[in-house]
Order: structure tokens, then sequence, then C-alpha cells
């Protein structure tokens, strides 16, 4: 699999190149401290799992049974584990649904952290759902594909409140695109168009990748985890997994109702400062 980040919005504020240049040039120091074993049987092990529970949520789906929303939640429970994930929560998610959730975008590993906490569906572009296995298992996680890049921006606005409208909980990334993880992107508002003037309770999320094997993982070393810029899907995964455990870090905010902000603007910015603030940046939330 050869597949490669394709952003379809790019941020002039990306993430700093020379960590992109650090991971291209230098990711074989990933070999001299990672174990190609314990990747491979992770691997075959998350392989196992999603093929066990594959079946009983297509079912679940094509029969429209409750389960079909429990058994993602399941999965990345069990992936975390698999793949060495040690997800530590600060603060509560909110019980009520439905809930709009707002996180900041670092690693498809975030997918799995927050999905193992949170009973709720994700918002994606519209080309993940191509992407070879992970588009494929993205859908039977009911995953809300949109165009960011649509003509009119009301028909994907439709399509989320229609979510919302059915009572289910949805977890957006508005940066848009994913970064190194050491600051918020700017965000895109857009989306909370969905969530301006109702009574919609918006909880922002903050998520940071911590420890490796207990040890604190430096700026050089973020991009083992954080995956951005031009970088490979396939390699980067294999070097992940073939470091042993990382820690997780998922605050939650208070959360807020939309009906409180004047428009989706003031919205985005507020969850913008609540998010900065929990990767350690300068915001007072």
């Amino acid at each position: 699999m050869n597949t490669t980040r394709g952003e379809t919005v790019a941020s002039p504020a990306g993430p700093p190149s020379d960590l992109a240049a650090f991971w291209k040039d230098d990711h074989e120091a990933a070999d001299g401290i990672g174990n190609p074993w314990l990747a491979a049987c992770r691997l075959a092990a998350y392989g196992i799992l999603t093929l066990g529970l594959l079946p009983i949520q297509v079912l679940a789906l094509i029969c429209r049974l409750g389960p079909s929303q429990a058994i993602p939640r399941v999965h990345h429970r069990l992936a975390a584990r698999i793949l060495g994930l040690r997800v530590r929560n600060l603060g509560t998610p909110i019980g009520t649904v439905p809930v709009f959730f707002v996180c900041n975008h670092v690693s498809y590993f975030d997918v799995i952290a927050l999905g193992s906490l949170i009973p709720a569906s994700f918002l994606a572009k519209n080309d993940v759902a191509s992407w070879p296995v992970f588009g494929f298992l993205a859908r039977l996680c009911r995953t809300v594909f949109v165009d960011r890049q649509a003509s009119d921006p009301r028909s994907q606005i439709d399509i989320i409140r229609a979510r919302f409208n059915a009572g289910e909980s949805l977890i957006v990334f508005p940066e848009g695109t994913s970064s190194d993880g050491s600051r918020v992107l700017p965000f895109k508002s857009t989306l909370f168009a969905a969530a301006e003037h109702t009574a919609m309770t918006v909880q922002p999320i903050s998520i940071r990748y911590t420890r490796l094997n207990g040890i604190p993982i430096g700026r050089a070393y973020r991009p083992f985890y954080a995956w951005f810029g031009d970088m490979d899907l396939a390699p980067h995964l294999w070097s992940a997994l073939s470091l042993g455990s990382a820690e997780v870090v998922i605050r939650f905010h208070d959360p807020v109702r939309a009906s409180d902000f004047a428009n989706r603007k003031a919205l985005s910015a507020h969850c913008h400062k609540c998010i900065a603030d929990g990767v350690g940046l300068d915001a007072d939330c």
C-alpha cells in the first residue's frame, strides 16, 4: 500500500517542514530501535480482530441493529491494546446525545484512540472512502464522508444535521488535515454551521502523543506517530507498530452550547482556544 497524505485543503500554517524532512531522511532510525516481529504480530492480530468482528458489523448494519454502533467501539478498544496505544483520558466525554465533538488531528491512530472512548461516528473527507482497507473500515464504522470543497456547502451541512437529528454524535477534525502535534492548525469553520444557532452540545477535545515506552516523546520523534505532509502511509505505519507502546493523552474540555455563540466562527474560535490549551500552547480556556 503506497497511500500518501493527499489533503483537500493546503494550509499555509502547516507543520514545520524540518520534521517532515527528518522523517523522510532519517526514518531508518526507527529500524534501529523498533522490532519488525512486533510490527508483524500486531498487524496479524489486528487483522484477526477485524475479520472476526467484520461479519457481525455487516449483519448489524444490514438489519439496522443497535450493536452496529457498539461494535466499532469494542473494535477500537481492542485494537488500541493490540497496536500498543495506551489511552489516558483527562476529563469526561459528555453523556447526552447528540454531541458535536471537535478535536485536533495528528495521526490515523487518532481514530482508534478516540473511538475507544467515545460512542460516536467520525466526519472524514470524501477521498478517505477510496483508501484501500481504511476506507472500507470507515464505512463499516458509519463514517460521514463530506466534500470540503463542495460548491454548495449546504448539502454537506444537511448530511451532518441528518445524523444529529437521528440522535447520533459525531467527531470532527476541523483543521482539515493532520499536523505534527506540536500546535493546532487553523480551523475550517464551515462544518460548524451544522450546529450554528442550535442547542447542540459541542465538546472540544485535545489529543497528544506524549510517551514512547514510558519515555517522553521529544519534538524530533513526534513524526514516528504523527502522520502529516507527504509521508507514505505503509512505511510510517510499519515503523510506528514496531516501536513498543505509546501513551495517548485525550483531554475532554468543558462542553458548550452552540446557541451561546454569535455564529459558527465564534464557536470555532472558542474550540480552537480550548484545544490549543490542551496541547500545551498559549491559549486560555
